[in-house]
């Protein structure tokens, strides 16, 4: 990706993690399994998960949110 088209989409994005409460915010793309990855923490184990009505998975440490797993991340972009 042209690094000037990468900054352009990473600017898209900054307001929304920015308004998260996390100090710190881990994001992994899985490209060939189409998956987001995000961690509110350093990645760690989850001890329970939840499946959302829309595909995503919410990790819990104990009662902690730790993470969510977006699963079908691309069909998720909007079509330019």
């Amino acid at each position: 990706m042209e690094a000037r088209v990468a900054m352009s989409e990473i600017f898209k994005v900054v307001p929304h993690i920015m308004k998260l409460s996390q100090k710190h915010v881990w994001f992994d793309f899985d490209r060939e399994a189409d998956v987001l990855y995000v961690n509110f923490d350093k990645p760690q184990q989850a001890t329970d998960s939840e499946l959302s009505e829309n595909d995503i998975i919410l990790r819990y440490k104990n009662k902690t949110l730790i993470g969510l797993t977006v699963l079908n991340a691309t069909k998720r972009l909007k079509k330019s």
